[in-house]
């Protein structure tokens, strides 16, 4: 792994940890959802300061590169959590649909009362 790569996953890294810090502070993130990114910042740093990890399970997965299987695992994680978000949304829209039902009987109620 070259040395410019692994500066940048320190950097970027830290960076992360720094802006998902500040939004827990803030408190516009959830201590929950943050921890998944202080996770992912984690792995990167200790790629990148022990590139023997990174070059172990490239050679495992039959990576060509270790920074293929790091660019990889970057993609792999972000889809996992693009599809746990999606779950998420999934679950709040069928929320916000049942209230906006619900209410909408609450008014006819309320309605048919008044006549």
């Amino acid at each position: 792994m070259s040395p410019v790569l692994r500066v940048v996953l320190i950097v970027g890294s830290l960076l992360a940890l720094w802006v998902v810090i500040n939004r827990v502070r803030k408190k516009k993130i959830r201590i929950a959802d943050s921890v998944y990114w202080v996770v992912c910042a984690v792995l990167m740093i200790l790629f990148a300061v022990f590139p023997g990890i990174a070059f172990f399970f490239a050679g495992l997965l039959g990576f060509l590169s270790p920074s293929n299987f790091v660019f990889c695992m970057i993609i792999v994680l972000m889809l996992v959590k693009l599809f746990n978000m999606a779950c998420d949304i999934s679950k709040l829209t069928d929320k916000v649909e049942q209230l906006a039902q619900e209410l909408a009987l609450h008014e006819k109620e309320n309605e048919d009362k008044g006549m």
